[in-house]
């Protein structure tokens, strides 16, 4: 019998399908809201960014040196993002997750451009504006995260459940994905929209690739995003066409009935 002295247990198990969903969320998110310390009063300040991800999965923005917030995270690291969209009837009762953690600008070189080619296969218009001199792209590095599901649905989730691992892998599809996006939208752009129509239920369009990572492509069309997810991660550069391949033929095949 339970002791009514002892609190409710509040927080459900973080499993695997926890884990996707909420991946999903960040992976497709175009914005969020971003919580960070004023530079000088040390007051919250809350803007709302762009957004995209790296290949591990970390959020990462664009961002003026003329804004507020960017002073405040220069100043002060610590910060959280809100990531989920409310539909129709109580915004309440719709998924939502806070990530809280570090944000670290982006050097310049190598590691900028990665997350510029991430960010502007999410957001192409920014191209007007990516490179001039006041705007520098952010990194947060999660350590932690609130996740609402719905009334009844909370988890504390940490690092590694919402992020992979850096590994040689990883950074070796990071500086290939510019190649091999580019080859699926310029001479594959069929299997790519067979992959958002066929794999994953979305309507007819004009869909692009817009990322490459372990564990799924990104697609996008428009304000429109799918995530399609590998049954398997990829575990060597070598089964990426492979791979690609085998979706497309599954693609047909589904599309075939």
């Amino acid at each position: 019998m339970p002791n009514p002295q002892e609190p409710p247990q509040l927080l459900q198990k973080v499993d695997d399908s926890v884990r996707r969903r909420v991946r999903t969320m960040v992976r497709t998110a175009r914005f969020a809201s971003l919580a960070c310390l004023e530079q000088d009063t040390g007051s919250p300040l809350v803007s709302r960014i762009g957004l995209a991800t790296d290949v591990t999965g970390a959020p990462i923005f664009l961002t003026s040196a003329l804004t507020a917030h960017t002073g405040a995270i220069a100043a002060d690291p610590r910060c959280s993002i809100l990531v989920g969209e409310p539909g129709k009837g109580d915004p309440l009762a719709h998924a939502r997750v806070s990530i809280i953690g570090k944000a670290e600008r982006i050097p310049e070189g190598a590691e900028r451009m990665k997350a510029r080619f991430r960010y502007l296969s999410r957001h192409p218009k920014a191209e007007l504006y990516a490179d001039f001199g006041d705007f520098s792209f952010w990194r947060v590095r999660p350590e932690r995260a609130s996740f609402n599901g719905g009334f009844g649905k909370a988890y504390q989730m940490q690092a590694d459940d919402l992020v992979l691992p850096q590994s040689p892998v990883s950074d070796g599809l990071a500086a290939a994905q510019a190649d091999i996006v580019g080859h699926m939208n310029d001479d594959h752009a069929e299997a790519v929209g067979l992959y958002a129509t066929a794999l994953c239920g979305a309507a007819a369009g004009a869909w692009r690739l817009s990322g490459i990572d372990l564990e799924g492509l990104d697609l996008s069309q428009g304000d429109e995003s799918q995530r399609l997810w590998f049954t398997e991660p990829i575990a060597n550069l070598d089964g990426v066409r492979p791979l690609l391949v085998a979706l497309a033929r599954k693609a047909r095949e589904v599309r075939a009935g």
